[in-house]
């Protein structure tokens, strides 16, 4: 049987989608292996969001030339970010790869794969459905973003905004609840606009209640909002619905109203701390994840304090720091200098990383001597390790196996970055 591996980086949606790719591969009759040098097909699916992940890409594709070199008759395919419009240049540099295709573009590999004359294996069609997933998943439900912020390559690379239908939705639902998953996050670059292109024009708010009453589903999550699309329909569900869980991704960017301009967000820091006291007041105990890019071209001082300054003022959860990287074809590389310097990112970066922990550790201590749920994800370091319904990562010591179970955790000892716990069932 012919054999296959898949690199990932990324976001959320890559995982997901490399999940899927799986699925594709041994329906054809693929089996996985982590051997990448012996593997018959290497997919890659990449990210190019930030320099940095664009050049671990390159640096993969490079080191499969040699893969390729030694082993002619291997594979090599490239999805995700990496794959523009251009997929002739692309084939120009990099003669080496077989095939590319753009993200979640499954049926071209399926067609890829049929050109190849590779068959599809006979006997039981759903042992890809029959085998073991883990407690958590990933479920894209809408691709591609509409909004072209000005420093986002990725509406260029993944292009207009598709939702899924719903009954498409449940389908994928049930067959990962067969596969023993009990919490699912929906993804999507822009996850809180779901449905509006759809003819029965659905919204999140309305999937949301559909999957709530999915007996066998423990928990639902949903990211990336953004804050332009959170309403307040899907607010007071969130509050209703007992499977949803009280945390919301929303990412701030920057709290200063020009920079905000100048990076297309289309809302004002009034507007966004407006919303965070409405979400706060329908859903007191909300645990609030955001995403901040420091050294944004033209950022001041000033600015960035301003920036520094909100987040103390909202207190975040978790913050996700990233220095502002250009992204050839935006309108932030090709209209803006990339005028801070790394060092000034650094500094910024470190002192938001600096803050941002201490308000965490405020945050988290607060939850030690309490007993909280937590649905177990595995065992990492000798000790069992979940998430609450806040994504707060919990480790603790047990005896007997607890992988899927949903069990109460008296809490310990915290930190900014985890909490530690002793089993009180």
């Amino acid at each position: 049987m012919s054999t296959y591996t898949i690199w990932t980086i990324g976001c959320q949606m890559n995982k997901a989608e490399s999940r899927q790719i799986a699925d594709c591969l041994e329906m054809l009759g693929y089996q996985s292996t982590s051997v990448i040098q012996k593997a018959d097909l290497v997919v890659l699916n990449t990210c190019v969001v930030r320099q940095s992940a664009e050049n671990r890409v390159l640096g993969m594709l490079g080191y499969l030339k040699g893969i390729k070199r030694d082993n002619p008759d291997a594979s090599i395919i490239v999805t995700g970010c990496f794959v523009n419009s251009q997929i002739s240049e692309l084939k120009k540099h990099f003669p080496h790869v077989a095939f590319f295709f753009k993200p979640g573009e499954y049926q071209e590999l399926l067609n890829w794969a049929h050109e190849q004359k590779i068959p599809v294996r006979q006997g039981n069609d759903n042992a890809a459905e029959d085998s073991r997933e883990g407690t958590t998943a990933f479920l894209p439900i809408i691709q591609g973003c509409n909004n072209f912020c000005s420093y986002c390559i990725v509406p260029y690379r993944r292009g207009r905004e598709q939702s899924h239908p719903i009954a498409e939705i449940i389908a994928e639902v049930t067959s990962l609840m067969r596969k023993g998953v009990k919490e699912i996050t929906l993804l999507g670059q822009n996850v809180n606009s779901y449905g509006h292109d759809l003819t029965e024009n659905p919204d999140l708010s309305e999937l949301l209640q559909t999957l709530n009453g999915i007996d066998a589903l423990a928990r639902i999550r949903f990211l990336t909002n953004h804050p332009k699309d959170m309403s307040l329909k899907l607010i007071k569900s969130m509050a209703r619905l007992d499977k949803v869980c009280e945390h919301i991704t929303l990412p701030l960017q920057s709290g200063d109203d020009s920079i905000l301009r100048a990076m297309k967000r289309g809302y004002t820091v009034e507007q966004y701390c407006n919303l965070i006291n409405t979400i706060r007041s329908h859903i007191p105990e909300v645990a609030l994840s955001t995403d901040v890019i420091v050294g944004f071209p033209g950022e001041t001082e000033e600015q960035f304090h301003h920036t520094l300054a909100l987040i103390e003022q909202i207190r975040f959860d978790t913050v996700h720091i990233a220095p502002y990287s250009p992204r050839q074809g935006t309108v932030a590389a090709q209209e803006f200098e990339d005028s801070v310097s790394t060092k000034v990112k650094r500094e910024r970066l470190d002192m938001v990383e600096l803050i941002q922990a201490q308000t965490a550790g405020t945050i988290n201590s607060r939850l030690e001597g309490s007993v909280v749920g937590v649905l177990v994800e595995g065992r990492k370091r000798g000790k069992w390790y979940g998430r609450t319904r806040g994504d707060k990562l919990v480790f603790f010591q047990g005896k007997g196996s607890y992988d899927g179970k949903l069990v109460n955790i008296l809490i310990t000892r915290t930190s900014p970055w985890a909490l530690q716990g002793e089993d009180k069932n």
